[in-house]
């Protein structure tokens, strides 16, 4: 199989009602994902946010290797944020109508080598991110560490 065919698989086994254990095929810690009160009691994430944490992970590997391609001494700690905007589709169903992320740069954009060719591609190689997109927008800030907006999409 090549690297392009990959498969990342996940096994998940119910607790009690909408909580289930989820394990992930690479290892690692085994997580709880639950829906909040009412339905379930809110003992770990929803799946709406695995998935804002899915697309805001990506984006944010995307962006940072972007960013250490060019500044191979990157210091600080890149930051992401991702909120899901929930309502109603024309059926009356919920749904993730939009995913929002914004990513903060732990320096001023003057301390990067090469931002603009970054902030104009990084995106692309975002896998997950890129993927829902197709089916649901998704609105990304970049921001440095002086507040400015340096990408929004």
């Amino acid at each position: 199989m090549s690297p392009e065919d990959a498969v990342q698989g996940v096994t998940l086994v119910q607790q009690e009602r909408f909580c289930f254990e989820i394990r992930f095929g690479t290892g690692g810690p085994v997580w709880l994902g639950d829906e909040s009160p009412p339905l379930g009691q809110g003992k770990g994430p929803t799946p709406a946010q695995l998935l804002v944490a899915a697309v805001s992970s990506c984006l944010a590997d995307a962006l940072y290797f972007a960013l250490h391609k060019f500044n191979p001494d990157l210091e600080g700690a890149l930051r992401a944020e991702g909120q899901a905007g929930i309502g109603r589709n024309p059926a009356g169903r919920l749904r993730v109508l939009e995913i929002r992320v914004a990513l903060h740069l732990p320096q001023a954009a003057e301390r990067y080598a090469h931002l603009d060719r970054t902030l104009g591609q990084f995106e692309e190689f975002c896998t997950v991110g890129r993927s829902v997109a197709q089916g649901i927008p998704v609105r990304m800030t970049v921001v440095d560490a002086a507040g400015a907006v340096l990408k929004a999409v």
